[in-house]
């Protein structure tokens, strides 16, 4: 009997001590070159901000729904998947951010196939495959397809929820993306209504060199404005063909402009004002980091701005062409990585 007592007591300390599943998730990491002093983690419905100390690194537990959250580091964001239990730890470098981020810890895989996701979504969807010819676009979605069915079958040990909606979106991809297609030939129509009219005007905006410029100050010139933001992925992802393209026209009759919608997302501040202050640092951090070229200009109003309501801005990038009269030669211009560019430059003999 009193050897059964001993039994029942070990087994009870062991159940007693044995730890409890966490309803909470871990969240540690470093970042190299840091370009904020907090993180946010957020949903449409969640948001927690996470102290980035002096080294880069930061530490702190998070209570969640699970699914896919927001992960902003200043101007610069990534999607995390996260769920009650994970012990997660992050590392990555904000000069090659999308590259260079990865995950160990549990949770790690979900996450790591996210982010080699990103970057193939980088390196396939770029402007020029929405130039093709409708038949050349059906073949190249089809290699779109397997290479992204290629890519999440090799991983083995993807979070159910994860693996479930990835594959249903996989399925879907080529419907989608044909649809984007058609999508995008019915707005070049919309847009045609602009060509020959007075262009809307950007009148005193900060310049980055100093002083303002507005759209008046470059009459005479043809002039190719970028609107972008510092936290918009598919505009950073621009910049290196938007140099090129300035580069090769350097002294000659056009203008690269840059408009800048930053409004402080990202940024957790006190207040509106406060945040629109480290966006604006942000932008010119950005500006110099990444060397660019051309007229480099602050909205005034950000998506309010007369220029960017005038041009019904909804979604960046977006880029216009101007003529040196400052009329509108294109309301939807291609993008600085589509060869239709350099076509439309040609045949205006810029």
């Amino acid at each position: 009997m009193k050897k059964i007592l001993i039994l029942c007591s070990a087994f009870a300390i062991i159940l007693a001590c044995k730890e409890a599943p966490k309803d909470y998730v871990t969240l540690t990491g470093k970042i190299t070159d840091k370009s904020s002093d907090s993180i946010v983690v957020r949903t449409r419905t969640y948001s927690k901000t996470i102290k980035v100390s002096e080294d880069g690194t930061f530490s702190d537990t998070l209570k969640v729904e699970t699914g896919i959250h927001s992960f902003y580091d200043g101007n610069e964001s990534t999607t995390i998947f996260l769920k009650n239990g994970y012990d997660l730890n992050i590392t990555l470098d904000t000069k090659a951010f999308d590259e260079t981020i990865k995950y160990s810890g549990i949770g790690a895989e979900s996450n790591n196939y996210l982010a080699k996701k990103a970057l193939l979504q980088e390196q396939l969807f770029s402007p020029a495959l929405f130039d093709m010819e409708e038949a050349d676009f059906k073949t190249k979605t089809k290699d779109i397809y397997n290479q992204f069915s290629e890519l999440i079958g090799s991983y083995k040990n993807l979070d159910s929820t994860i693996l479930t909606s990835e594959k249903a979106g996989i399925e879907k991809m080529q419907e989608g993306l044909l649809g984007a297609f058609k999508q995008q030939q019915a707005r070049a129509i919309g847009f045609a209504d602009f060509i020959g009219k007075p262009s809307p005007t950007f009148d005193d905006y900060e310049n980055y060199k100093g002083g303002t410029t507005s759209l008046a100050d470059l009459k005479g010139k043809y002039v190719y404005v970028d609107v972008w933001a510092t936290w918009c992925g598919p505009c950073i992802a621009e910049i290196p063909s938007l140099k090129k393209v300035e580069k090769a026209y350097h002294g000659k009759n056009i203008e690269f402009v840059s408009i800048s919608v930053d409004d402080g997302r990202g940024f957790k501040a006190e207040n509106k004002e406060l945040a629109l202050a480290a966006s604006k640092k942000g932008w010119k951090k950005m500006i110099a980091e990444k060397e660019m070229g051309g007229i480099q200009l602050f909205s005034d109003k950000a998506w309010q701005s007369d220029f960017v309501q005038g041009y019904k801005i909804q979604g960046i990038p977006r880029f216009i062409l101007i003529d040196p009269a400052g009329n509108i030669v294109n309301a939807d211009a291609p993008r600085p990585s589509s060869p239709k560019l350099i076509e439309v430059f040609n045949e205006l003999n810029i």
